[in-house]
């Protein structure tokens, strides 16, 4: 009987060869271990190594072990995941653990010109995704959480298990005899998508059987809502410029200049305002009317500033 990780890789088309992020766990222990039974001799495992807990080193025993069980090359990467004054530890491990993947498959690329990666969320990984960007008040872009498939960096990036659940992984490798590696830092309740993960899914498991259909389903909707939002502000970008005319901006609505700056600041600069900074940049550019009008306030990682009858943003790190 095919089971949901069955049907899952059964619809999973990638381009070969295809690197797996592998962290030893339950969800990618599986991944790979699919992967490398559909497409024998054309898997390569990625396992980064964040440093941030004394197991570091037994995890990435425990994942060279079972990769050479299975005949799959493994390549390993080293990375400072330590967070910053004022910065999420959660989202400084993530983003180091991108660039490191992104770094070792690039490298391997040259040799084998590897375009596509396979990472292990799953239905829950969604449904908790979702809940915190509920619980920070967030618009479009949180709501759709993560994306079956995304473009980035030159690579393809799949989740093929996006929609099955966290406990058909588990048994699935417990029907074949498969161990995998539990990280203790998932039972700590100091992060908030362990305290999820520990009552709020149960809750509503009792009482909303379906929820992870449901809740994927809003965020395939709010995903199609954002791109609607992208296209136009691609359009409203090749007419106002780039640099953007400050003129031309302010003749368009609030919410539509909103979306347009949101736009233009994370695809032509890689950077995120915050809201409160995309209002106040909004509503400054709206009342910058005059030429002796200046305008300068800082936006996610950077400077926004009048020059000329343009705005302009810098980096900070430039």
């Amino acid at each position: 009987m095919n089971t949901a990780v069955d049907v899952a890789l059964a619809r999973f088309q990638p381009r070969l060869p295809l690197a797996v992020a592998y962290s030893g766990g339950a969800d990618s222990t599986a991944l790979l271990l699919a992967c490398a039974q559909r497409w024998p001799g054309r898997v390569h495992a990625i396992h980064v190594h964040h440093g941030l807990q004394p197991a570091a080193d037994a995890f990435e025993q425990a994942c060279r072990a079972f990769c050479a069980q299975i005949g799959v090359p493994l390549s390993v990467g080293r990375v400072d995941a330590r967070h910053r004054c004022g910065e999420s530890p959660e989202d400084a491990a993530r983003r180091a653990r991108y660039e490191e993947i992104r770094r070792i498959a690039s490298a391997i690329r040259s040799l084998d010109a590897i375009e596509d990666i396979a990472l292990a969320h799953h239905a829950d990984d969604q449904v908790e995704t979702l809940l915190i960007a509920l619980s920070r008040g967030a618009g479009l872009p949180g709501l759709a959480a993560m994306p079956a498939v995304a473009e980035r960096s030159g690579l393809r990036w799949h989740r093929p298990l996006l929609e099955v659940p966290a406990g058909a992984i588990r048994e699935w490798l417990r029907c074949r005899g498969v161990r995998w590696i539990e990280d203790p830092t998932n039972a700590d309740p100091q992060y908030l998508r362990n305290r999820l993960r520990a009552t709020v899914l149960p809750a509503l498991d009792a009482s909303l059987p379906q929820f992870r259909v449901l809740f994927a389903r809003s965020a395939r909707h709010a995903a199609e809502a954002q791109g609607l939002l992208e296209e136009l502000a691609r359009e409203d970008l090749e007419r106002v410029g780039d640099p953007p005319a400050l003129a031309a901006l302010r003749l368009l609505s609030e919410p539509r200049r909103r979306n347009l700056l949101r736009f233009w600041l994370r695809t032509r600069h890689g950077t995120t305002p915050t809201a409160a900074q995309l209002s106040e940049l909004s509503r400054q550019i709206a009342h910058c009317s005059t030429r002796g009008h200046g305008l300068r306030i800082r936006v996610g990682r950077g400077l926004a500033e009048r020059r000329g009858d343009c705005l302009v943003w810098m980096s900070e790190e430039s």
